[in-house]
């Protein structure tokens, strides 16, 4: 990843240049990932029934 590829997730996600003192690049990727993953519609989801028989 390039600092400017960095720069453009930060602002994406609304990250100030302050509050990168108390992130770490894998933590800004890591939200960035989460945050297309917030959209996905999940077709199936398990039922506590199908859980415990798990």
């Amino acid at each position: 990843m390039t600092t400017p590829l960095f720069l453009l997730r930060c602002v994406q996600l609304g990250i100030s240049i302050r509050d990168l003192d108390l992130l770490t690049i894998g933590m800004v990727n890591d939200m960035y990932t989460e945050s297309h993953n917030d959209d996905y519609d999940y077709p199936a989801v398990a039922s506590q029934e199908q859980m415990d028989r798990f």
